[in-house]
């Protein structure tokens, strides 16, 4: 399941049940971008997505430090990637989650995350699979290779295809 820049609530009661038994008995998930910004009212989803949105500062240049290339989502990536986005601040944080990819705030203006501040992520929860990028705001970003094989990379992990 795929949640690319999905805002609000988007599931009702019925659909919700669906998709938590679809992570329970063994399903991917894969969230990118403003999928953090989904369904604030229900706290499992929270702990899937593993964050929620809080703000944002203006479109930038920002550098990612890339914490783990050992995941399907970063071997290929640079250990310093710049990249320019709408980068998210976010609260409530899952400490559960393995941060693949963290946001270096001194090299853009408007972070609130301090030196933890995560913008790629992936865990297992409750038996399903789950991976989040910040990245994705801007159209340009889905022409750009190295943001294309991180979110192949994402899926692909979600599916239970790469390790």
């Amino acid at each position: 399941m795929i949640f690319l820049s999905t805002t609000m609530n988007v599931l009702n009661d019925q659909q919700q049940q669906a998709f938590e038994g679809f992570i329970k008995s063994g399903g991917g998930y894969v969230g990118i971008h403003a999928a953090s910004d989904t369904e604030y009212d229900w706290p499992w989803y929270g702990k899937l997505v593993g964050g929620y949105f809080k703000s944002h500062p203006k479109q930038q240049d920002a550098i990612i430090r890339v914490k783990d290339k050992k995941h399907a989502s970063t071997k290929h990536l640079p250990n310093d990637w710049k990249c320019f986005d709408e980068w998210y601040n976010y609260k409530s944080l899952n400490p559960d989650v393995h941060v693949l990819c963290q946001l270096d705030e001194t090299t853009y203006e408007g972070g609130e995350n301090g030196t933890n501040h995560p913008i790629a992520w992936y865990h297992n929860y409750q038996g399903g699979r789950a991976f989040y990028t910040g990245r994705g705001h801007t159209s340009e970003s889905y022409s750009e290779p190295m943001f294309l094989q991180h979110i192949l990379g994402g899926i692909l992990w979600a599916a239970g295809k790469e390790k």
